[in-house]
């Protein structure tokens, strides 16, 4: 089959999709697809993948999506399927329809809410969204996000919490699937523990706090540095990504006299992330919202134990007590408690990075994308 995948990152930067799609689009022609990716990257010529990639420049937000539309429409002229990996997908789903090419939508987020919470039309979690009725603009965003997933074909959820939040839309569960999001990252990293500390220069007297996220309000990357003064001074926080909240966040760092103990390394690139995963001593994610977190299901096979807020996919993964620590989003007390609760306690730290080592297999990739490429030979009546 001829497939065309749209993504609204992809390497270099970081974040879900820009783990997600390579490998799926790898994995299909591995199976011997045709497979074209555009994605809005950073990098206009990307290059070194098994498969061609589009790339749409960072630019006016009009222009930028215009572009990705014509992008897409070219792509799509004696395709298959179109796969979407967008939350604002209008356009890409408009340039399918004008093709009249079967789509399949893997919806990560309810766009409609990341979008009004961005605007500052409201403050709250997306949980607390789908209850509430709120102005016109959200209202008709509401309608237009219904508009395109009515024109795909299917719409997967990649963890039981976004399946719930999709079928509160009145989506028909005969369009529904849920596939959970696999594990793409290396089956074993070589490197020890004090290699990697030793190629990051990384004190060995430090305990490395590690958290991997775009800087998005909703990361709650702040109510980390606020647990961190809970903590003994040889606990640092390591924060990898980037994103709108990067000054904001390094303000509160300041203002907490913590700047010396909170470091944000930016886009990191994925090798090193390796290596900062298995130097670190606790992974922290402090988020209101994950549909199913790529990143911690590497962090979980790489053998390293995680605390994280027990929001929306996040329980789908950590069990408290099993196999790593939560708490409540923001709670900067029970985030300093669940940290010290693992780096006191050796032992159990060990039993929890068995335990999810053990959950993550049944997230292969094998598993979970063979289970994507059946559904899109059904929709592509192939």
């Amino acid at each position: 089959m001829k497939i065309v995948i749209t993504s609204p990152i992809f390497p270099p930067d970081l974040g879900g999709p820009s783990t997600y799609v390579p490998s799926i689009a790898s994995y299909l022609v591995d199976q011997g697809h045709d497979v074209t990716v555009v994605a809005f990257c950073s990098d206009p010529e990307p290059k070194g993948w098994p498969f061609k990639v589009v790339s749409i420049p960072r630019q006016w937000m009009p222009l930028r999506y215009l572009r990705d539309l014509i992008a897409v429409w070219r792509e799509l002229k004696g395709a298959d399927l179109l796969y979407i990996n967008e939350h604002l997908a209008l356009h890409v789903a408009l340039a399918g329809r004008l093709r009249n090419v079967p789509m399949v939508i893997r919806v990560c987020v309810d766009g409609t809410w990341e979008i009004t919470h961005r605007m500052g039309w409201h403050a709250d979690t997306i949980t607390d969204y789908q209850t509430k009725l709120y102005d016109w603009r959200v209202a008709a965003l509401r309608r237009v996000q219904k508009l395109w997933w009515g024109w795909v074909k299917r719409i997967v959820a990649p963890s039981q919490f976004l399946y719930d939040i999709v079928a509160g839309y009145d989506v028909p569960e005969s369009k529904l699937r849920l596939i959970y999001n696999a594990y793409h990252g290396p089956d074993e990293y070589t490197p020890t523990r004090d290699e990697c500390r030793a190629r990051l220069a990384l004190p060995d007297d430090q305990v490395v706090l590690l958290s991997i996220c775009r800087l998005m309000i909703w990361k709650g990357v702040d109510g980390i540095i606020r647990a961190l003064q809970e903590l003994p001074e040889n606990h640092h926080l390591y924060v990898a990504g980037d994103g709108d909240e990067l000054d904001n966040w390094t303000a509160v760092a300041r203002d907490l006299g913590l700047s010396d103990r909170v470091h944000f390394l930016g886009n990191v690139p994925y090798g090193d992330l390796m290596a900062w995963i298995r130097a670190a001593d606790v992974f922290v994610l402090n988020s209101s919202y994950e549909g199913l977190s790529h990143t911690l299901l590497e962090v979980m096979w790489l053998g390293l134990p995680a605390a994280v807020s027990a929001v929306c996919g996040n329980p789908e993964l950590v069990q408290d007590g099993v196999n790593g620590r939560t708490f409540s989003f923001q709670d900067s007390p029970a985030i300093a408690a669940a940290i010290r609760d693992i780096v006191e306690h050796p032992d159990r730290a060990a039993e929890f990075v068995a335990r999810s080592r053990e959950k993550v297999v049944s997230f292969s990739r094998e598993r979970t994308f063979a289970q994507k490429e059946q559904l899109f030979r059904r929709v592509a009546g192939k």
